[in-house]
């Protein structure tokens, strides 16, 4: 029986497929659920998300969320999430190089801005090795 996974982010659904296996980036190290697993909530973190049919394997990378097990369902409600083919590599160093020299002012920075640029950081890096691995 496989899995219904399904990826959110405040802009889209991202992702509603049936899978039969997903490994899950949490900020606690990957977490892979295949059909059958207890229930289970835990805290994504930035990474990659890999989501297997037969021999066929999706890469997402997500930035940050939650995920939630219940049956025979995947639910990953995300900050951000794109699929591998969607992502534009000179774009996401652009937005990498800017947020890093951000960073360098952290003092003039409000925490929460310097939150959300870390973020960004880490899930830029996360887009840059799924996208450079596969090319």
């Amino acid at each position: 029986m496989p899995l219904t996974l399904e990826i959110v982010t405040p802009e889209a659904r991202v992702y509603s497929q049936e899978v039969d296996t997903v490994v899950i980036p949490t900020v606690d190290g990957e977490v892979g659920i295949l059909p059958g697993h207890i229930p289970l909530v835990a805290l994504v973190g930035a990474g990659e998300l890999r989501a297997t049919k037969g021999s066929v394997t999706e890469l997402l990378v997500v930035g940050g969320g939650f995920a939630q097990v219940t049956g025979e369902k995947v639910s990953i409600l995300a900050d951000s999430a794109i699929n591998e083919e969607k992502i534009d590599e000179h774009a996401v160093e652009d937005a990498l190089r800017r947020a890093e020299e951000a960073l360098k002012t952290k003092e003039a920075l409000s925490p929460s801005e310097v939150e959300r640029l870390e973020g960004l950081v880490r899930f830029s890096v996360a887009q840059l090795g799924v996208k450079r691995r596969r090319t």
